[in-house]
């Protein structure tokens, strides 16, 4: 890795946070531009080549799942990934307890990751989440929820590793919000390299003519057209 520390709140300027935040408030996802520059995004894309970091490999059609592959990391995780996880969770936790008690959901975030990962174990949730995914031409990702056992947080990251455009064409993140009484609605959030994109795991609350109120959100990729596209998923609830 190179010097740049991997603290976000040291990379993403004061103005592109609160966006950031407002965003999440307002739509469900935010997008935290150049959160990783490239030399670390192909450091972290080479480690796919290397069976040693991972605790598990899965082939998307094996399982209905797309078509594509990921390997969840195993513990202990690579320096920047752990560095970037925790750091993300301390910053999201205020708004998912803001969220927890819009939807009328009892209890808190903890302020650290470590705690919330003791509360995981606690729970029989002991397995590393974070994950790294890979995609080739006709690869793609249905829409699903990260969800691993009975503790969830509920807010997650992906990070974009690959440039689009000169690594790949194709392969749009897309996000499928469920809305009561309604119609869903599907959105295509753009990414560059590096950028990281947040979004709710499950539920997130809305604000109608009634009160706060809950709608259901799934994400997936589009069909890569060609190239190779790679991203680093950052989930912060652990596996049971």
């Amino acid at each position: 890795m190179n010097a740049r520390t991997p603290d976000p709140d040291a990379r993403i300027e004061p103005a592109a946070w609160a966006a950031a935040m407002a965003a999440l408030e307002r739509d469900g996802h935010a997008t935290l531009p150049r959160l990783l520059d490239a030399g670390e995004c192909r450091t972290l894309g080479a480690l796919a080549a290397d069976d040693a970091p991972f605790r598990k490999r899965v082939v998307m059609q094996q399982h209905g799942y797309g078509q594509g592959s990921y390997q969840y990391f195993r513990y202990p995780l690579p320096d920047l990934v752990a560095r970037l996880r925790a750091s993300l969770y301390e910053r999201l936790a205020p708004v998912a307890n803001a969220w927890r008690g819009r939807l009328g959901e009892s209890g808190a975030y903890p302020p650290t990751l470590e705690a919330f990962l003791t509360e995981c174990r606690a729970a029989g949730q002991t397995r590393p989440t974070p994950l790294l995914l890979r995609y080739e031409a006709g690869d793609y990702n249905c829409l699903h929820q990260d969800l691993y056992g009975a503790l969830a947080f509920p807010i997650q990251a992906t990070v974009l590793l690959s440039a689009p455009g000169a690594d790949f064409e194709g392969g749009e993140f897309l996000l499928v919000e469920q809305r009561p009484r309604r119609q869903s609605m599907g959105r295509v959030v753009p990414l560059a390299q590096g950028d990281a994109v947040l979004f709710a795991v499950r539920h997130r609350p809305a604000l109608g003519t009634r009160g706060w109120h809950r709608v259901t959100l799934r994400h997936g990729v589009s069909p890569l057209r060609s190239g190779l596209r790679q991203t680093l998923g950052l989930i912060f609830h652990d596996a049971a």
